[in-house]
């Protein structure tokens, strides 16, 4: 492929490399293909030269390469998108766990720099239509060679998604002078949050004092009617002769392994009694942030075989990111501008406006969008990004000019979980907190977006929730810790139940009626307009 500036004369045939206005307005797209109505197009507008890709004949185009390289991961639990731009993303088709072969994918990687193939961890709990992986063809064109290269590479099992099964779990949880019911009472929810994605059921509860003879009474009681067994212990497993691993081997299983090079989780206990697991759970479990027993819980759930070999290889990534209710020993960090990213979400599809694109309706002299576009780039967030779905084109002209990224959602028509999930996907790994808005919030300026950055500096790991007298609305701060759960809701609804379910970590911001106010129908917007 030839890359350079070429005449109008020559140009057809190529790919343009850089997009283009027009005169009268019309927006030529970087990729497209240079035929005779662009050069027409061009010839108008008095364009003598431009910079172009010219593909030789030997070349595969980048949507083309991207799809056949995709098509090779196809299986049962894998959907594969079409090519866009030269990128082919890889979605699950059911809720499991990812899993990945990385000397394949190394293999892959290495064969040209212009075909890449990204993806996530091995072992990644992930839920339907969740990104796992994107194969990227860097320029225009590829060269065959490269292609066939990759193709030659035997990639049909590097990788799958294993099924989340239906499980019954039993949950035996003692208690001592010092545990508060009430703790009890959320560690059994927050153990049900944690089965939904598998469609699992807590089946029976049984609370029984911190001894072995009443864990093993309470283990015989419940072996027969579930599939898997989880111990909460008052007091945290302190050795393998302690009182809840006697009471497994009293009734029958056996110790797999205590301790696990995993923090938070280094106090899980896994064992196994009539061929079924029992997982003797680290307090740190007791809570929804991310620990090492969910990565043994997910497994188990998947139907994955989890061996004290398995357990022992956990430690290389094992160090998980600090988490609100455990500071200690490592040091408390606090958010900064820097370390938070927006997300605006403005891919709806308006039914209540009829055919009008809500978001690009004016208010004050420019769209909504926008409105909310530079509220976000003139405050000290560095980071935005817009989600698009419904007339995306639309939405980025009214956008041009800001510093901005933009994320397509092709499921934009599913509601807006998959924006949300989206806009949560596209972050990187040095994000410590999600800044979720509306775009049609035109009434949100910079100054309000700064006192929920400023109140998340002061109280990490919190949700940080803007109010109308009293009356929660959005913008909504959110800190990693609930990034999956986030990315995890399905259907036309937002994140409301994660927040009800953390009430303890919420902090309220009160911003006025800005906070309350989107525009959503054509009644709304000319009461406005009519006030302006």
């Amino acid at each position: 492929m030839k890359f350079g500036s070429f005449e109008l004369s020559q140009a057809k045939g190529g790919i343009l490399a850089h997009s283009l206005t027009l005169p009268w307005g019309e927006r030529l797209r970087k990729g497209v293909l240079i035929d005779i109505a662009i050069i027409a197009k061009l010839e108008k507008a008095n364009i003598e030269e431009l910079t172009a890709a010219m593909p030789e004949a030997s070349d595969i185009l980048e949507d083309a390469a991207a799809s056949l390289i995709g098509e090779q991961f196809k299986s049962a639990n894998i959907k594969i998108e079409d090519a866009s731009t030269g990128r082919a993303n890889i979605f699950a088709s059911v809720n499991g766990i990812f899993r990945v072969c990385a000397e394949t994918i190394n293999a892959i990687n290495a064969v040209d720099p212009a075909i890449t193939i990204a993806m996530l961890n091995d072992y990644a709990a992930v839920n339907q239509g969740r990104l796992v992986a994107t194969v990227k063809i860097i320029p225009y064109a590829v060269s065959s060679k490269s292609l066939e290269a990759v193709l030659a590479i035997d990639i049909s099992k590097a990788m799958a998604i294993y099924e989340f099964k239906h499980k019954r779990v039993g949950l035996v949880a003692t208690n001592l002078p010092s545990l508060k019911p009430s703790v009890m009472d959320k560690t059994a929810n927050t153990l049900k949050q944690r089965l939904a994605l598998s469609d699992s059921v807590l089946v029976k509860e049984v609370r029984v004092e911190h001894d072995s003879t009443s864990i093993t009474e309470a283990i015989i009681s419940l072996k027969d009617k579930c599939d898997m067994l989880i111990i909460f212990g008052a007091s945290a497993i302190s050795d393998v002769a302690d009182c809840i691993p006697k009471a497994i081997e009293n009734s029958g299983g056996k110790i797999i392994r205590f301790g696990m090079p995993v923090d938070p989780g280094n106090l899980l206990l896994l064992g196994e009694l009539d061929n079924k697991p029992v997982i003797g759970a680290p307090g740190c479990a007791r809570s929804m942030a991310e620990n090492g027993f969910d990565w043994i819980l997910q497994r188990l759930l998947a139907d994955i075989e989890v061996g004290a070999d398995d357990i022992a290889g956990m430690g290389v990534g094992g160090l998980l990111m600090e988490t609100g209710s455990r500071p200690h020993p490592r040091e408390k960090k606090t958010h900064s501008p820097d370390a938070i990213a927006a997300i605006i979400l403005a891919a709806g599809q308006s039914r209540r406006m009829g055919d009008t694109n809500k978001m690009t309706v004016e208010v004050l002299g420019k769209s909504m969008v926008r409105h909310v576009g530079e509220a976000v780039c003139n405050s000290s967030i560095k980071s935005a990004n817009v989600i698009t779905g419904y007339k995306p084109d639309e939405v980025e002209k009214a956008l041009l000019g800001l510093e901005i990224t933009l994320h397509n959602n092709p499921d934009y028509e599913q509601g807006l979980s998959t924006s949300i999930a989206c806009g949560i996907r596209a972050l990187s790994d040095g994000v410590s907190s999600a800044l979720i808005v509306l775009g049609d919030m035109p009434f949100v300026t910079s100054d309000m977006i700064d006192a929920l950055a400023k109140t998340a500096s002061e109280n990490p790991n919190h949700i940080i929730v803007s109010t109308h007298e009293g009356k929660r609305g959005n913008p909504v701060l959110w800190p990693r810790a609930f990034f999956e759960e986030l990315r995890s809701i399905q259907g036309d609804v937002g994140a409301r139940h994660i927040m009800a379910a953390n009430q303890d970590r919420v902090i309220e911001v009160e911003l006025g009626e800005a906070a309350s106010l989107d525009l959503d129908t054509q009644e709304a917007v000319r009461l406005i307009q009519d006030k302006t």
